[in-house]
């Protein structure tokens, strides 16, 4: 759906036409479940959450002037959802580095797409388990930044818009959590070498 197409349902909507919101639902049902997912670690919670997320952006659609793209709004609204679901729960999600996008395909973190020995997919398997344990070390905070960032590849100003942050400042939060994730890593002894050259050069 293309963003002209996205403002002329948001329109609809604003006007009174609340059978048109199913069109904006279907078009980013898969991201904002995704989203839900990697913050609550749990399927059933993420599918609450993202039902939650999208009654409180039909409630709040009559406020949406359009200043900031919808995806990043309503981003917001999940972000913002899945936190106080976590903070009310008061426990350490788990979170998985796999995810279909918008179009259904498989996407995995810093897993080249090739044949690969036993040998090297074993270890790929170990990073990714230390990676997951190393994102639920981190507060809710610097995991929910990091998914933004790493996962859904938002840029420093649309996560500022999501978190009304300036864009200096996502910047250096997204580079505290990437150092101390990747001393986790470390630690652990198991760490992936593009974190690290991101983590050195603060991108």
């Amino acid at each position: 759906m293309t963003q002209e197409e996205e403002l002329r349902l948001i329109r609809r909507v604003q006007a009174g036409e609340t059978e048109a919101f199913e069109g904006l639902v279907r078009a980013h049902e898969k991201t904002v479940y995704n989203l839900a997912l990697r913050m609550t670690g749990d399927a059933q919670d993420a599918e609450d959450m993202a039902q939650e997320a999208f009654l409180k952006a039909y409630r709040s659609l009559g406020d949406f002037r359009g200043e900031s793209k919808f995806s990043v709004w309503l981003y917001r609204i999940v972000s913002n959802v899945c936190l106080d679901h976590l903070r009310r729960q008061s426990r350490r999600p788990s979170v998985s580095l796999t995810a279909e996008d918008e179009e259904g395909e498989e996407q995995q973190w810093d897993v080249p797409d090739e044949r690969l020995s036993p040998e090297r997919l074993l270890e790929q398997k170990l990073t990714r388990e230390a990676v997951q344990k190393g994102l639920r070390e981190l507060p809710e905070e610097q995991r929910q930044i990091l998914l933004l960032r790493e996962i859904k590849g938002l840029s420093y100003e649309e996560i500022g818009e999501i978190l009304s942050l300036e864009p200096g400042t996502v910047k250096s939060r997204i580079f505290r959590a990437r150092k101390r994730l990747c001393a986790f890593l470390l630690q652990e002894g198991n760490i992936p070498d593009e974190f690290t050259s991101k983590t050195a050069r603060g991108g």
